[in-house]
């Protein structure tokens, strides 16, 4: 699609967009909900900090930044690591296109395969990529589809209820 896609790490001046971001119609439709700004604040600022083990990250085409994108070690996160009941080594992955035109073009499966290659594999030790995205997220379950991961199974979230497809990519040999 492009060839001037890039990751930068969020800062906290970049919160104000995240929040505007998270407001948008079709990102709250499948992302959690942080109503206000002190909200947003409070759940991103200790990983940009370095106080919580999530690496954040702007997806930028063509020096715009478009969305978000954050990976994480599973065994640094216990409670998710048991719900998803994946092992040591295996890295998770959630995102969100922040501008509407851009959703359905085939963007998030490259943001996918470029963010995993680039920075989630760039660590020796991840042998494995999963994601928990919505079971009804067509689009998104689409897009993990053509980036390479493959459906492991459906489980019920108990942090909204809703079931959600477990989906994984292996490390490329």
């Amino acid at each position: 699609m492009t060839t001037a896609l890039r990751f930068r790490r969020l800062i906290a001046t970049d919160l104000p967009l995240l929040h505007e971001w998270l407001q948008r119609e079709h990102v709250r439709a499948w992302w959690s909900r942080r109503e206000s700004f002190d909200e947003v604040v409070e759940h991103y600022l200790p990983a940009i900090e370095g106080r919580k083990p999530t690496d954040l990250y702007l997806i930028v085409l063509e020096e715009r930044p478009v969305g978000f994108i954050q990976t994480y070690l599973l065994p640094d996160h216990p409670d998710s690591a048991e719900l998803v009941g994946v092992g040591t080594g295996v890295a998770g992955v959630d995102l969100f296109i922040a501008e509407a035109e851009l959703t359905g073009q085939g963007l998030g499966a490259e943001v996918l395969r470029s963010f995993t290659r680039e920075i989630v594999f760039a660590h020796p030790t991840t042998i494995a990529c999963v994601a928990d995205p919505h079971a009804r997220n067509a689009v998104s379950l689409r897009a993990f589809e053509k980036a390479g991961f493959h459906k492991v199974n459906d489980f019920l979230d108990p942090t909204d209820g809703a079931t959600h497809t477990l989906m994984r990519l292996e490390r490329p040999v």
